[in-house]
């Protein structure tokens, strides 16, 4: 642990492949690093600066030591300086700033009345970029006003940014509701307005995306309304369909640069799948405690290492793990810090410099550090958990050796069916593209909102397409119901009502819930956002926060408020919550074999009824507790199919060993279904190339009168409907044909945002194949009974889960 008081690259003089060479070769866990990939280095293609580029800019770059750009940003900048909308895809650090940043200063040097807007996606993206930018002229002479305009930027400083500023940083939400329906405050910016640049767009995906999609529609209408039409510069990260991507967000053709020319260091990259530590339940170690053994590995050689967990809550318990192991001195921060979601922005900006100038020597991250935030010369990167997609994980590696020589990336496997796949199966890792990511810029709520906002914004004049769109009909439908008046041709806003204050982009009820310290001096520890409040603040939860723990004695729901406590504890809290769904609209219907396939809109119920409190490091349940709080509903598309209670009255389970087979009980069944659609849920990840997050899982009752609900290895049939106060123990289990006569369990998969984004519909198309996967995995998996690899947790009693689902599974395979 002295190691800690030197510089990230003292390491005793050991280079990173030295380092690897120990991994490799340690008796603990080298026998657990189960595929190793090494991406060689590869030097610069560079290029000469294309032509129309001002000779001040020219100048500028030369001063910065950027004599030649590489091939990459000198195609973007010619393609930007001729007019044409770009979507630049490289990977993490191989310059993409630099090709939007050229044409734009060039523009703002040559044109006095020129003006630039660039959207991020997060606050701490657009300070980031600011800070660049003032490096292009330190003196603050140059022919650059930048500055940003977000949530953030005190009202008495607004006037003087619309006023001022050549190049406006701000992200879309405040596009959104402080600038568009404001534009006419804007008119000389908008009347200049040469260049949009929109950086990090993979991250506009699902029901945010296609809000976003939205609000650029709105703002190249705003931008022709005063005469202007704006180049839109876009970058993104290595996914499978930027071009698509970018032409589904703002509504016109895009061309994609996407041949990288920038230098690549070596980087060495394992999967890691931890040890079995129950072969008969097949259960491996935790692999978070593992991501924590690895990491202790590369800081007690004072390397620069960033662990991103799945979770806010596993950063904050691998935080606390790592801070206990390399406690600050007395006087000094901390070695190791936290960072995700939720910290307040100070506490983040601190983190960020604290990582930047090497103060701090590890960083446990949810994914708010994938994004292009620069951080300087971290060697290693470790992922406890697969982020849930190979874009993803292509970023966070890619944290590791923007700057340094050589690094090191980890993939530490977790217990569920895809990490384990890809432990079986790491070629797929490495040499299957990214993802393609999906939006839906048509989904009829999002579509009447961001209408609603843009007629408030101009009247539409009739036959007016929006992005393309024919929309009449929804403008005669708004019409009719007196949100709009068409007076000679045109359709006004009718309302007092402000529209794009009642459209949140990323669909959270307006506000987040703020975490107060009620202890001595009141002060704000930071935020949380609606949906998870109810299972993360409830009374008696720990709220950790980086590492220290908090008691949530009081939760105001109508305030927005948790009150909390200091406290000392060796337990965090998990909260129980179930899932239930009603049918509210089948669109499409089919038989595969014995089944009913539909797809169609669904409400979804979600609430949360209890709480586990488990020890550090042990991972034991060491006690429950009673969460009261309202339920959450949202509408969504879904997919699902019914099984006859024919067929499971028919199905016998084939015995294992001297077993003799036995008719599948309701009990088993109930066992069965859990395991078939746990790993279901997982091959659909596959298979749509989405994380596993993007998707949720049910089993029950079309009309939501009871679904089937598990609590590790408590699991049954309940009413659909709860008494107030219900706890899990109080639920009344119908799994007895007597109580509940007639059992067609149906097992749905639906789209985890609001309106859905098209996940659902394709799964419903690929049933088939889908089904054989899973039977492919649940028969693949060398446990007995069932594990977290296949069917998940193996059920107390009965003859196991994994028995029970393969003979389900081979009776919907048979009748193809």
């Amino acid at each position: 642990r002295m190691l800690l008081s030197m510089p990230p690259s003292a390491g005793l003089g050991r280079s990173v492949r030295d380092l690897v060479g120990d991994l490799e070769s340690s008796k603990d866990l080298g026998p657990n690093l189960v595929a190793r990939r090494v991406v060689p280095a590869r030097p610069a293609e560079l290029a000469d600066w294309p032509g129309g580029i001002s000779p001040e800019i020219l100048a500028v770059l030369a001063r910065r030591g950027l004599d030649r750009p590489f091939s990459h940003q000198a195609e973007a900048i010619r393609l930007a300086l001729a007019g044409k909308d770009v979507v630049v895809v490289t990977p993490t650090a191989s310059g993409k700033t630099l090709c939007y940043n050229v044409p734009v200063l060039t523009a703002l040097a040559t044109d006095s009345g020129a003006r630039a807007l660039y959207l991020f996606p997060t606050k701490a993206l657009a300070q980031d970029q600011l800070e660049e930018l003032r490096r292009w002229w330190p003196a603050g002479d140059g022919p650059l006003r930048p500055f940003t305009y977000d949530g953030d930027t005190p009202g008495d400083a607004r006037r003087a940014v619309r006023d001022r500023a050549n190049l406006v940083l701000s992200n879309p939400d405040m596009l959104h509701t402080g600038i568009l329906p404001h534009h006419p405050r804007w008119a000389p910016f908008f009347q200049g307005l040469r260049y949009v640049v929109v950086d990090e767009v993979h991250t506009y995906r699902g029901v945010f995306g296609s809000h976003v999609a939205g609000v650029m529609r709105r703002l190249a209408r705003v931008a022709a309304f005063h005469g202007s039409r704006p180049v839109f510069l876009a970058a993104s990260a290595t996914i499978a369909n930027a071009g698509e991507l970018a032409e589904r967000l703002f509504g016109r053709p895009f061309t994609v640069v996407d041949r990288d020319g920038s230098p690549r260091s070596p980087k060495t990259f394992f999967v890691y799948n931890p040890p079995v530590v129950d072969r008969q339940l097949g259960i491996r170690a935790n692999s978070l405690k593992q991501a924590e053994l690895l990491a202790r590995r590369f800081l007690d050689q004072g390397r620069q290492t960033i662990v991103f967990a799945t979770s806010r809550l596993n950063v904050e318990v691998l935080t606390r793990y790592l801070q206990e192991a390399y406690p600050a001195k007395p006087g000094q921060p901390d070695r190791v810090r936290g960072y995700r979601g939720g910290y307040l922005p100070s506490v983040r900006r601190e983190i960020e410099n604290g990582v930047r100038s090497g103060e701090t020597l590890g960083v446990v991250s949810t994914n708010a550090l994938e994004l292009g935030i620069d951080i300087g010369t971290l060697e290693v990167a470790i992922l406890a958990g697969y982020p849930g997609t190979i874009a993803s994980t292509l970023q966070q590696a890619g944290r590791a050796g923007r700057r340094s020589e050589d690094s090191i990336a980890i993939l530490v496997a977790r217990s569920n069916p895809l990490d384990q796949y890809l432990a079986e199966n790491p070629d797929f890792l490495f040499d299957r593209s990214p993802e393609r990511a999906l939006v839906n810029p048509e989904n009829l709520m999002v579509l009447v909102a961001h209408l609603q906002c843009a007629a408030f914004e101009i009247p539409f004049e009739e036959g007016e397409r929006f992005g393309g769109q024919d929309v009449a009909e929804i403008l005669a439908f708004l019409e009719e119901r007196g949100t709009l008046h068409k007076v000679g041709g045109r359709f006004h806003w009718m309302k007092d009502a402000f529209p794009a204050q009642e459209v949140n982009l990323r669909t959270s009820p307006a506000g987040n819930f703020v975490v107060v310290d009620a202890q001595g001096e009141t002060r704000v520890l930071g935020e949380v956002d609606h949906f998870a409040a109810h299972v993360t603040l409830y009374e008696g939860a720990i709220h950790l926060v980086e590492g220290d723990a908090y008691q949530v004695e009081r939760l105001d729901w109508e305030g927005k408020k948790a009150f909390v406590r200091r406290t000392d504890c060796d337990y965090y809290t998990d909260a129980i919550s179930y899932t239930h769904v009603k049918v509210l609209d089948s669109m499409e219907r089919r038989s595969s074999g014995p089944v009913v396939l539909e797809e169609g809109e669904v409400e979804i119920t979600e609430r949360a009824i209890g709480f586990k409190k488990i020890r550090h490091h042990t991972m034991e349940n060491v006690g429950y507790g009673e969460i009261r709080l309202p339920e959450n509903q949202m509408a969504t598309m879904a997919f699902w199919f019914t099984i006859p209670q024919e067929l499971l009255d028919k199905i016998v389970v084939p015995g294992e060993g001297k077993a003799s087979s036995a008719p599948l009980t309701r009990f088993d069944a109930v066992d069965g279904l859990l395991g078939i659609l746990y790993a279901m849920h997982h091959a659909a990840a596959f298979l749509s190339m989405c994380d596993p997050r993007d998707l949720g899982r049910a089993i029950g009752d079309r009309t939501s009168e009871w679904f089937v609900h598990a609590d590790g290895h408590r699991r049954g049939i309940y009413a659909g409907t709860f008494p107030p106060g219900a706890s899990g123990a109080a639920m009344r289990d119908l799994r007895d044909p007597a109580l509940l006569p007639r059992f067609e369990p149906t097992l749905f998969l639906f789209d985890r945002v609001a309106g859905g984004v098209g996940l659902a519909p394709d799964l419903f198309r690929r049933y088939e194949e889908l089904l054989d996967r899973t039977a492919g995995t649940v028969s693949a998996c060398p446990c007995a009974r069932g594990c977290p690899s296949c069917v998940g947790p193996m059920a107390r009693g009965g003859i196991g889960s994994k028995p029970a689902a393969r003979a389900i599974l081979v009776a919907l395979r048979a009748g193809r």
